[in-house]
């Protein structure tokens, strides 16, 4: 617009647009002008129809790019943000997904538009130079060519002159400097205004920026699959159900891409140019480690390709040490066995990982020390270590890693040893060498798998029994077995019959564990064979011990404590004090099951002072638990509870969790036995507790059983009925039928509580015939006595009778007196419902007369009160008085307050009937 003043001066006025060129002003010129020139300020990619997972991180970058409320200067909170990862992350596609959305916000947060820059950084032939960024951003700023200096720093200056002028005019501008390699690269494109915003994007992590670090990692299994359906839906139309129409086949192709973005868009794109084929044809043919890299890939695309711009990029050190990397076996590799691989120091080697984890070839896993590998990046890594296996020293870089886990897991299991002795001095206690160990077990574990086909059998033969102790501590049962198969199969094929036996030995541990107990006799059989025939008495013994304990495990009772006691007679005649403790306690364990509790006492007390003769803290833990069992079974329950709490006490001090968790079971049922039911619900509790913790289903079914019982005792019935239920599942889901019918019989029971009779009955007629199926008479007579409880309950006294006789005449046959005292106290009450009162009394009278003899007043107690019952039935008050007083004097002195209510109302009952008698 131009304006003649008074003076005749012109003054000319220029409004609408931001200029950074020249501009002629004057009177009376005539200026031909060009067309109007727009900023291309609207470069981004388009974003990729087929996006997912990734919500996460665009909502963060996102609150990274939101104007900041104005404050302090105007200053935004975050200025630059840098996603970084791995070739073929997603790193683009994110920085697309977030810019568009950021554009589109309906605040206008970017007026001004987006700046879009691909520096190639990676790629030697396309890679730009800031200089040449620049020029291209200028122009895409509108400036003219012949307006752009020469030289980085002029173009630098004019550049951040126009960001800041737009974010001055109220225009702000979103800068996105995709792809960049190094700091130095990125940073001269970034503003410095203090408002304008930029993403970066890069293989490394640009930490010399000053700017907000992303570091973006692979999709998981649900995002995977769901980025395959969406992106062939969209090559092929919704019609193309492949993806969800074979689900496992899709899980297998994303398993096998491993959630990374580029793998899995052409995986998607290899299905769409062959509308016919199956999810499953693809899967089957990603299966093959060996060509798994060449069958991802397209024409415009593949995954080595992505990884050979990354590859290339680094020095010869870093190079080498990523290629040797693949010769790992296990999922994650720590800085000492990289040093070991590289044959250099643990600084060095430091170093070069720090350096491959800034590139994204490998990443920290969260302890630090620690790096992992994404498998296709491990595949790629192993493809070059093949063709560099000359110069890298493939092989002896092998050796040294196999050997630093042999002599390091060697030097851990020093500390694991219970018995006082030598100790490795690489670890400094117990706890340390465990931490090393869990650390390193799966890589422990696949090492010695894989060695023999590597051509290393040795190691394997050594791992294996280096590992057991560790393997039973932490009770990797599953492994163990795969371990030692894969080690017996070593020491056959070597003709090593010494190694056979001892591989032997140990399987069957495993398979015990694992509740294959045939399997295990199997084992341990065959195990004994090979050493007696090779003449070694002490190995023998060893299999021996083991094969009495599988043999317990299928009721087999008579022949586990034949081998047991000749192991005993084998470590005693060696002089191996240990291995004969080990002997008498699994001896005592036997003897418990057959009832010859005094002679397992005996057995368990003299294992005891074995072991803590030896300082074998865990041995004597071990037994002093056994022994609880035992003397809680001859009813000197007070000596159990001690024996269960000190080995408790063992247990927690050496970390057991397994061992604390069986020691608390047998305490809280001791502690009910003398009706510190409380204290026994608490310690059942606290054992449930330790075995859901570990995973243990068994020892959480038995904690449960017995958890049912306490919590019943305190009429808690809904609780128990619940706890006795699961127990049952339990024990039902792993096939165990003892189990099962000692956790129906307790259910019954609790059912019995709350008055849902026929429930009981049920439970308590299936317990009686999984205990007659399985041949134990003591579990099928327990069952009839609870079962004939249920019964009289429901008014079925016949039939009441019946049970309980059968009941009292098992327990008699067994020698147990507590059972049959019980059952005859039982059948006593059902007789009296009947009217066959003189009976009744003479059955309560012997009931009476067992407990009396036990020591066991309570039980007295409530038979004495129900003898008064039956005595009044026939009109024996005097009698009936008596025996009703008796019962309410044992109640008080052990203050059941609840017996001797009940004793003192059935007192006043004869008293009553006696008086009108009279009168």
């Amino acid at each position: 617009m131009s304006d003649v003043g008074e003076t005749g001066a012109t003054s000319n006025t220029i409004n609408g647009g931001i200029f950074f060129h020249a501009v002629i002003q004057g009177r009376d010129i005539t200026v031909q002008l060009p067309p109007r020139i727009t900023p291309a300020l609207s470069g981004l990619p388009a974003p990729a129809s087929a996006f997912t997972g990734r919500g996460k991180h665009v909502e963060q970058l996102l609150e990274d790019l939101a104007p900041a409320t104005r404050g302090m200067g105007g200053q935004r909170a975050v200025l630059v943000s840098a996603v970084s990862g791995l070739a073929g992350i997603g790193k683009t596609e994110l920085a697309v997904q977030t810019a568009t959305r950021a554009l589109n916000h309906p605040d206008d947060w970017f007026p001004g538009g987006v700046l879009f820059t691909d520096l190639a950084g990676y790629d030697p032939e396309r890679r730009l130079s800031p200089e040449r960024a620049l020029e291209g951003l200028l122009r895409a700023l509108a400036i003219p060519g012949e307006h752009i200096p020469n030289g980085v720093e002029d173009r630098q200056r004019l550049y951040r002159s126009v960001l800041a002028t737009y974010a001055r005019e109220g225009r702000p501008i979103l800068v996105v400097v995709d792809n960049a390699s190094t700091t130095g690269q990125a940073a001269p494109l970034l503003p410095t205004d203090g408002t304008t915003a930029a993403l970066v994007t890069s293989r490394h992590t640009l930490d010399g920026l000053d700017a907000r670090l992303h570091d973006l990692g692979t999709l998981d299994e649900a995002a995977s699959t769901a980025l395959l359906d969406q992106a062939l839906r969209y090559a092929r139309g919704d019609h193309d159900t492949r993806i969800t129409d074979d689900p496992d086949a899709a899980t297998v192709i994303a398993r096998l891409c491993a959630g990374l973005p580029l793998a899995l868009r052409i995986a998607a794109a290899i299905l769409a140019a062959a509308p016919t084929r199956p999810a499953t044809s693809l899967a089957t043919a990603l299966q093959a480690e060996h060509t798994r890299l060449d069958k991802l890939a397209r024409p415009d695309r593949a995954v080595r390709a992505a990884f050979d711009l990354s590859y290339q990029y680094l020095t010869p050190d870093p190079a080498r040490l990523f290629r040797l990397l693949a010769l790992n076996p296990g999922l994650d590799v720590s800085s000492d066995a990289a040093a070991h691989l590289a044959d250099t120091g643990h600084e060095q080697a430091e170093t070069l990982l720090q350096h491959l984890a800034e590139a994204h070839l490998i990443e920290p896993a969260q302890a630090w020390g620690r790096w992992r590998m994404h498998d296709l990046v491990r595949l790629y890594a192993d493809e070059h270590g093949r063709s560099h296996a000359t110069s890298d020293h493939r092989d002896n870089a092998r050796i040294r890693l196999f050997t630093h886990y042999q002599d390091t897991t060697q030097a851990a299991d020093t500390h694991l040893d219970t018995l006082p002795g030598p100790r490795a001095p690489r670890f400094s206690d117990r706890d340390d060498a465990l931490q090393w160990l869990d650390a390193e077990h799966a890589n422990l574990t696949a090492t010695a798998t894989t060695a023999p086909a590597l051509g290393h059998p040795a190691i394997t033969a050594f791992l294996v029994f280096a590992l057991a102790r560790y393997l039973h501590y932490r009770r990797y049962f599953d492994e163990w077995v795969t371990l030692t198969t894969t080690a017996l199969a070593v020491f056959r094929e070597l003709g090593d019959r010494h190694g056979e036996g001892g591989a032997l030995n140990n399987l069957g541990t495993a398979l015990r564990q694992v509740r294959r107990f045939e399997e295990a006799i199997d084992a341990e059989t065959q195990a004994a064979a090979v050493f007696r025939e090779l003449g070694d008495r002490h190995s023998e013994g060893t299999a021996l011990n083991n094969l009495g304990t599988a043999l317990q495990e299928v009721r087999r009772f008579e022949e586990a404590i034949d081998a047991h006691t000749r192991a005993t007679a084998v470590f005693h005649e060696l002089g191996d004090r240990h291995g004969e403790g080990q002997a008498l306690g699994n001896l005592g364990i036997a003897l418990q099951e057959v009832r010859r509790f005094e002679e397992a006492i005996d057995a368990h007390t003299r294992a005891t002072a074995v072991f803590r003769e030896l300082g074998d803290r865990h041995g004597e833990g071990t037994e002093l638990n056994n022994l609880g069992t035992a003397l809680r079974e001859v009813r000197r329950f007070e000596e159990a509870i001690d024996a269960h709490t000190r080995a408790t006490a063992v247990f927690h001090e050496l970390g057991d969790r397994h061992s604390e968790g069986q020691a608390l079971g047998n305490l809280g049922t001791a502690l009910q036995k003398v009706r510190r039911f409380e204290e026994a619900i608490d310690a059942h509790t606290r054992a449930t507790a330790v075995f859901h913790e570990l995973g243990d289903r068994h020892g959480e079914g038995t904690a449960l059983n017995s958890l049912g019982t306490g919590l019943r005792e305190v009429g808690r019935f809904e609780e128990a009925i619940d706890a006795q239920t699961r127990a049952a599942a339990v024990y039902g889901e792993l096939g165990d039928r003892h189990g099962e019918g000692t956790a129906l019989n307790n259910l019954g029971a609790a059912l019995q509580g709350v008055g849902r009779f026929e429930g009981a009955i049920d439970a308590q007629t299936r317990a009686a015939a999984v205990y007659g199926e399985l041949g134990d008479r003591h579990g099928e007579g327990q069952a009839l006595s609870n079962l004939g409880i249920a019964l009289r309950d429901v008014g079925r006294f016949e039939e009441a009778i019946d049970v309980q006789t059968r009941a009292a005449a098992v327990f008699r046959e067994l020698g147990d007196r507590h059972g049959e005292g019980q059952a005859l106290n039982n059948l006593g009450n059902s007789l009296s419902q009947v009217r066959r009162f003189e009976e009744a009394i003479d059955v309560q009278t012997r009931a009476a007369a067992v407990f009396r003899e036990l020591g066991d007043r309570h039980s007295e107690g409530t038979a004495l009160n129900n003898l008064g019952t039956a005595l009044q039935g026939v009109g024996r008050f005097e009698e009936a008085i008596n025996a009703q007083t008796r019962a309410a004097a044992v109640y008080t002195e052990l203050g059941d307050r609840h017996g001797e209510g009940q004793a003192l109302t059935s007192w006043a009952i004869a008293h009553n009937e006696r008086w009108l008698r009279r009168n």
